[in-house]
């Protein structure tokens, strides 16, 4: 590879990280041409999209962004694929899912949601993050709940009230 493609390969990566908020560094070497294809197939139902790159290049490419990424640079030794996605945690539920059958792809780091998380042992936490639209549902299901039982008293209180203004009003005096 020459330096022009070298170039060009960067300025992709700078390009899908800018354009892309979460991503997953992921090692899936060892995996057979079958397990790789499925994996591949997986990523794309799932819109994740998958590359293996250069360690050197993908450095260089986080280098070249505005963020400090300095804590992925340890990670960034053997082979690695970059998952990119919208999504939080469907590429933590990926790897997880499919480590059931293989013990690829191992999770070296992930970047979500302007945190970062290293090392395999973060799978869990990483599935565990909620996203932006189930995050707002819980609040409005929170904010909701209280004018609900609020609601319901009222109707409930309403029929006990008029009930009580009717005996009253049909009392002989």
């Amino acid at each position: 590879m020459n330096k022009e493609e070298k170039d060009l390969v960067i300025d992709a990566l700078v390009e899908k990280m800018s354009a892309t908020k979460n991503f997953y560094l992921t090692d899936i070497s060892s995996l057979t041409v079958e397990k790789t294809n499925n994996l591949r197939r997986t990523c794309f139902k799932k819109n994740i999209e998958i590359k293996v790159v250069k360690n050197t290049l993908l450095r260089k490419a986080l280098e070249r962004l505005e963020t400090d990424y300095s804590p992925l640079y340890d990670v960034l030794k053997g082979s690695t694929s970059v998952m990119f996605t919208d999504s939080v945690n469907e590429p933590a539920k990926l790897i997880k899912e499919f480590r059931k059958t293989s013990d690829r792809p191992i999770l070296k780091a992930a970047y979500v949601e302007e945190s970062f998380y290293i090392g395999d042992n973060q799978i869990d936490a990483l599935i565990a993050i909620k996203t932006k639209n189930e995050v707002i549902g819980d609040i409005i299901g929170l904010l909701q709940s209280p004018a609900k039982n609020v609601v319901s008293a009222l109707k409930s209180g309403g029929g006990k009230i008029a009930g009580i203004v009717k005996t009253l009003s049909e009392r002989p005096e």
